[in-house]
């Protein structure tokens, strides 16, 4: 693992540690890579819809090990993003795809559309992308994860606070 650059340690999304633990999950067969059906199967769960055909002709090759998926990661990622040249307008641009990319994370975790996300859509989200214990009482946790960004205390994440909470822990 000593070939993952720092810049792929601090990526902006989604944390290296989250990614780490998401190939894991994905890695159904322990042999340290993630096979294209595998791959398309983390997709169906967050409602992009590939075909197989569609990912073996963008990643041609049929499995990726973790510093592939990293790439892979980084470069969905910054996926229609311009060549920057770093000026205001540059920075302008990439906060304006942050904040899509957040925004987009929002309504697949507002499941039911109003605005907001509760503790049973968060689990919820969490336990189809099999990053939730469901045999464990986390019902609490998943309270004390809302009330950790829930500025104005009503049980639940407004767009705002999530946000905030996005922004925050990456």
């Amino acid at each position: 693992m000593s070939s993952i650059s720092q810049e792929q340690k601090t990526m902006s999304s989604i944390s290296f540690n989250d990614l780490h633990r998401i190939f894991n999950k994905l890695d159904k067969n322990g042999d340290g890579l993630i096979c294209l059906q595998e791959l398309k199967w983390l997709f169906d769960r967050i409602g992009i819809q590939l075909t197989m055909e569609e990912l073996e002709s963008f990643l041609e090759k049929p499995s990726l090990d973790f510093n592939e998926f990293l790439f892979f990661y980084e470069s969905i990622s910054k996926q229609n993003k311009g060549e920057c040249k770093g000026g205001v307008g540059c920075l302008q641009d990439d906060h304006e795809e942050e904040m899509e990319i957040v925004y987009m994370a929002f309504k697949v975790f507002d499941m039911n559309g109003d605005g907001f996300i509760s503790c049973d859509e968060l689990e919820n989200v969490l336990s189809r992308l099999e990053l939730w214990d469901a045999n464990r009482n986390d019902i609490d946790y998943c309270r004390s994860m809302i009330r950790a960004y829930d500025t104005n205390l009503d049980g639940k994440l407004d767009f705002e606070e999530f946000k905030n909470m996005m922004l925050l822990t990456t």
